[in-house]
């Protein structure tokens, strides 16, 4: 089988002002097909850009492209949180297991897909590696396919391979994986809310964990366990210890026994290293990864997932600082809704009781122009480090008591006056 490579500036060639184009997100941000297309800034206008997580060393807020590129964020990331809240972006409110929808419905019909992929095995089939998500929808859909084949790729297994034939143009390009370290930064305040999760999960438990520092540290304290089963959008470097030793082996899932399901993966070279055709772990479709339908039919569901600031009532705001966009929905409600129908399932929200600047996370409202992720009528669990509680069944008053009595001690008298204000002097 005979592969013609050409260049970055050639494979982008064909994009004209006015088209949409998807770019690969997390670990597989093809950086130099990125970087091809921002060089013709001069010569295009109004190119939409769509995608959720970018990592590396990618660039969207410059003056310079500003009249040339629109970005149209899924899920906004540090790369694009600038130009997200600015007149060259925004955000799309939506579940992440939704999104693929938008690409086979045409309600964003995609002109072209960058995607980052494994060089072609013998049979002519490339792996979309650390990030099936959204990709698989894109490249299914997306009138033009460019492919930045880079050998540092994993050939995961599950929905993410791709025929060439498939792809018009193929990019070689060798290059490390960006890496990202959720073991850095550990605070007390985490160590202590790892340690509560981590009391909550039993063993069978199927777990799903969200980005960052907690869910970590919930891994590093579930080594005793037994019989754990992972099926969750994302996975990082926290997981491995834990299915070496078989604390996670999938024996108790009702789906996929047996297999890690995954959607997508951000760590370090360990972890691409780690999936790297290893057929116990699957890299599936967001659409199907997400399904509530799917979630709820595996055991004991722990869904762990974090939060800005919770409201006195239980509502959640996970994506945004007041009506400044930081993050997106993504897999939140679909693993909350998922877990609290699953069989002895538990959603859980975990939060530090305050900022780094000492601000209470939970408050008496949430503030102006905040989105409300997961609805008070979704909220079960809630983690803090000085406990955790279950609002699941509980009225106004009595979740108002409990979110305080997990607040920071030095916030607990305002708390107590804005319950006052709100259930006793209001009525």
């Amino acid at each position: 089988m005979e592969l013609r490579y050409t260049d970055a500036a050639t494979a982008v060639a064909p994009i004209q002002s006015g088209q949409r184009v998807f770019i690969h997100g997390s670990a597989a941000t093809p950086e130099l097909l990125v970087k091809a297309l921002q060089s013709r800034h001069a010569e295009l206008k109004d190119v939409e850009l769509v995608s959720i997580t970018t990592l590396g060393d990618v660039q969207f807020d410059q003056p310079e492209l500003r009249n040339s590129f629109f970005f149209n964020s899924l899920f906004v990331s540090a790369a694009t949180r600038a130009v997200a809240n600015s007149e060259s972006g925004d955000y799309v409110p939506i579940f992440l297991s939704e999104i693929p929808q938008l690409f086979y419905r045409n309600i964003l019909t995609l002109d072209a897909a960058f995607i980052q992929v494994s060089p072609p095995d013998a049979h002519g089939y490339v792996s979309l590696g650390t990030s099936v998500d959204i990709a698989r929808a894109a490249v299914n859909t997306a009138k033009y396919v460019v492919a930045q084949v880079n050998p540092n790729m994993p050939r995961t297994h599950g929905d993410g391979f791709i025929h060439i034939s498939r792809i018009h143009s193929l990019v070689w390009h060798e290059a490390p994986l960006p890496v990202v370290d959720y073991s850095a930064g550990v605070t007390p305040a985490v160590e202590s809310i790892g340690k509560h999760i981590a009391a909550l999960i039993e063993d069978g438990a199927t777990l799903q964990l969200g980005i960052g520092t907690i869910p970590d540290m919930v891994l590093r304290n579930l080594v005793h366990h037994k019989d754990l089963g992972l099926h969750t959008e994302m996975m990082s470097d926290g997981v491995i210890p834990l299915i070496e030793s078989g604390v996670i082996n999938n024996s108790r899932k009702r789906l996929n026994a047996g297999k890690t399901v995954t959607s997508f993966m951000t760590g370090t070279e360990k972890l691409y290293k780690f999936v790297h055709d290893n057929v116990s772990i699957r890299v599936m479709d967001i659409g199907y990864v997400n399904d509530t339908s799917v979630i709820r039919k595996n055991p004991k569901v722990a869904a762990i997932n974090s939060a800005i600031e919770i409201d006195l009532t239980g509502q959640v705001c996970a994506d945004s600082i007041g009506a400044y966009q930081y993050s997106g929905i993504g897999g939140q409600m679909d693993f909350i809704r998922g877990a609290s129908l699953s069989e002895g399932g538990k959603p859980i929200i975990a939060l530090p009781s305050v900022t780094n600047k000492g601000i209470s996370r939970i408050t008496p409202f949430l503030k102006e122009g905040a989105g409300v992720v997961t609805t008070r009528g979704h909220i079960h669990w809630v983690v803090t480090e000085y406990g955790s509680v279950d609002l699941f069944g509980k009225n106004l008053k009595q979740r108002a008591k409990a979110l305080i009595s997990l607040a920071h001690p030095d916030h607990r008298e305002a708390l107590e006056r804005a319950y006052f204000d709100r259930f006793v002097k209001g009525k």
